[in-house]
């Protein structure tokens, strides 16, 4: 099985009597986590980011100034201390800890047709439904699909001519 994201030779789109059908499997690599971060997050710079780790260590501080555990004091200040490195290093940490997912490079098949986005892997089988796409953003790499609670991210790498102008049909 390939290690990249380059297309499989499963890779099938057709019309048929159905409808359109789009098949291709892909690697969950880091270079597909990190195009996912850097085409759906907005980076806020604002210092406002980091007011929990500040709070987080104050109140560590003047825990250790009362009859409170020293143990329970160190934990906020230690705390704090690792949610000012999450905020610093934003990308970095998310892509840490989407690498050691148990879905980190294992091969995932996606399927687009009329009912919608059909992603399965060993650990996942997602149906995400045009009916339930609120918002959909095409962005230089990808398509980025906002459900009522949820985002999605669909790379272009992964998808031929005939998916991307079928996605971009159903998301006007």
């Amino acid at each position: 099985m390939s290690t990249s994201n380059t297309p499989s030779t499963s890779e099938t789109d057709n019309l048929t009597d159905i409808g359109f059908s789009f098949s291709q499997e892909y690697i969950l690599d880091k270079s597909h986590f990190a195009e996912t971060f850097d085409q759906s997050v907005v980076i806020n710079n604002s210092p406002k980011r980091y007011l929990k780790a500040i709070a987080f260590i104050v109140a560590g501080f003047l825990m250790t100034q009362t009859d409170v555990s020293p143990y329970l004091a160190y934990f906020f200040i230690g705390l704090g201390a690792v949610e000012g490195l999450q905020v610093r290093f934003n990308r970095a940490w998310w892509l840490m800890r989407q690498l050691i997912s148990k879905s980190a490079n294992n091969p995932v098949t996606l399927t687009i047709s009329e009912q919608g986005i059909h992603s399965k892997s060993a650990y996942i089988d997602h149906l995400l439904k045009w009916t339930d796409i609120v918002r959909g953003k095409e962005t230089e790499q990808g398509f980025l699909l906002t459900t009522e609670k949820l985002k999605h991210y669909v790379s272009k790498r992964c998808l031929n001519d005939a998916a991307i102008a079928f996605v971009q049909q159903k998301l006007n």
